[in-house]
């Protein structure tokens, strides 16, 4: 159901481009025909914050990775630098919370672990939302500040740090599809206590999936139908267990591969003294007004950063906007 909402959207969407479209062309040949220039300026307008809306979604045809539709998780760690690092990683928190909000996303904190003067430690939240995932995968990095910390009596300038990890929600309901091919059925004799019928029947039945070498078996049910049907969910149940060894390998290698959060391994500089200024350090997309940015204005950031992921090449910031 969730899969056929987002292609009915996406359809509609395809449609109502194309009705504004046609509405304002014909608005403009009729100004045109009545020599009306207000008409046609309109028209015009209206045209060009289409171009800009078509723009806006031509970058979310980009979110087609397995996991891009789903809900995701986000964690932010604050740097070595005491109570000025912990209170920028609490700006960075809000930054994303913020960012969701005005997605219309729904957020869930799972972990808030407060500083010892100001800010945070560490937080978790889960962000609910179609494509969540997909807008916030280009986050994950260190972000690094720069201000005249309040925390300094002397109003010294300071260089904090702080990281951000985004990973996917994965949906455990999944099934685990079996092709027979894949396995081989025995049957024997049961063993043990049971009576004369289980001893002298072959309703045991065994079942081995060949390419994993797994074995399972069942024999307690004198009906080999009945032991078939409970051996086949245990594959199955065996099978899901590896699938959530090898994510839970993933998520580790990604966890060991995180970089240090300090100098040099920053994915995006907030200046906000001497000077104001945003600036992605991958894509090159900056802004001039760091207070919008922290209020959660960052879809200009991962729209450059996901459309340089995808084509190798930095996003014609201009179109995009």
């Amino acid at each position: 159901m969730r899969e056929r909402q987002r292609l009915d959207a996406a359809i509609e969407t395809v449609h109502s481009l194309e009705r504004d479209l046609s509405d304002n062309i014909e608005l403009i040949e009729l100004g045109e025909m009545e020599d009306d220039a207000d008409v046609v300026g309109e028209a015009e307008a209206a045209i060009s914050r289409l171009n800009a809306d078509i723009a806006r979604r031509q970058v979310e045809t980009l979110l087609s990775g397995e996991a891009d539709g789903n809900d995701a998780f986000l964690e932010v760690h604050a740097g070595a630098g005491g109570t000025e690092s912990q209170d920028w990683a609490a700006m960075l928190f809000r930054m994303y919370a913020r960012w969701a909000e005005r997605r219309g996303y729904k957020t869930d904190t799972l972990e808030y672990h407060d500083g010892e003067e100001a800010g945070i430690k560490s937080a978790t939240m889960q962000i609910k939302g179609e494509n969540a995932y997909g807008w916030l995968k280009t986050e994950s990095g260190v972000h690094r500040l720069v201000r005249i910390s309040p925390f300094d009596s002397q109003a010294r300038r300071h260089t904090s740090f702080a990281s951000a990890w985004v990973y996917p929600v994965v949906d455990d309901t999944i099934e685990i599809d079996v092709s027979e091919s894949d396995v081989r059925i025995d049957t024997y004799r049961a063993s043990g206590a049971g009576g004369q019928h289980v001893n002298t029947t072959d309703s045991a039945v065994r079942i081995t999936h060949i390419p994993t070498n797994i074995v399972v078996q069942c024999q307690n049910e004198r009906s080999q139908h009945k032991n078939r049907a409970t051996a086949w969910t245990m594959l199955r149940a065996r099978l899901y267990e590896e699938e959530l060894k090898k994510r839970e390998e993933v998520a580790m290698a990604q966890a060991a591969s995180k970089t240090d959060i300090g100098w040099g391994h920053q994915i995006r500089s907030y200046v906000l003294q001497p000077y104001q200024l945003v600036k992605d350090l991958r894509t090159g997309v900056d802004h001039t007004t760091p207070s919008d940015v922290l209020d959660g204005d960052l879809d200009r950031f991962m729209e450059a950063a996901l459309a340089q992921r995808v084509t190798g090449e930095k996003a014609d910031i201009e179109d995009i906007e």
